[in-house]
């Protein structure tokens, strides 16, 4: 049992470290201190879903409908286009600094609605959760204990990832650091875009 859930855990964090749409708006919420329990927790618990969906043998979907790859691929790619312009427009406009009042400048509903369409509507999540978690828990004797493990990488990720960028809090009390961060959003955002229209 505790192999199967150290190999979960293990899998789980090695997959979620690379940045991401998902990862650069839980950094930026957590650098903005904006509804910092509730994106962690959304993070946390879309990926718990996917991966239970995955553990329990539902990976086979992308084959039983072999269109909803190619609608997953195109809708995640232009509504990556869509967000890196956002940002791209945002830092070369420039002129924000970290707002440590602790008034939210972003509802807490735009910023959910915002996380969910991150992280549901990117095929990679898809494969990284329901497929390749899924796929090798089947290798595990003990398939729950590994699915928990994955499961509690992502919400310890999640947390840290947010709770710890309050470390960068002094750096991005300069607006040129807000520009930067941006800016590498957007190129990250038209990256895994374009990687989503070139498979």
């Amino acid at each position: 049992m505790l192999t199967s859930f150290l190999s979960g855990f293990t899998l789980s964090l090695t997959l979620i470290l690379a940045i991401g749409a998902q990862n650069a708006f839980v950094l930026r919420q957590g650098l903005r201190r904006e509804h910092l329990f509730w994106v962690c927790l959304t993070c946390g618990t879309s990926d718990a879903i996917l991966i239970a969906a995955g553990v329990a043998g539902f990976g086979a979907l992308a084959q039983a409908l072999p269109w909803f790859e190619t609608a997953m691929r195109y809708g995640g790619a232009a509504f990556l286009i869509w967000y890196g312009w956002r940002n791209a427009l945002s830092a070369r406009q420039g002129g924000q600094v970290l707002d440590t009042s602790g008034t939210a400048t972003t509802s807490l509903r735009r910023a959910i609605l915002t996380l969910l369409a991150l992280t549901w509507l990117n095929p990679h999540v898809y494969l990284d959760t329901v497929v390749l978690i899924g796929s090798i828990s089947a290798q595990y004797p003990d398939r729950l204990a590994f699915g928990i493990g994955a499961t509690l990488a992502s919400f310890v990720f999640f947390f840290s990832l947010g709770y710890g960028a309050r470390v960068l809090s002094p750096l991005f009390a300069r607006p040129t650091s807000w520009q930067v961060l941006d800016a590498v959003i957007a190129l990250t955002m038209w990256g895994i875009a374009a990687k989503l229209l070139l498979m």
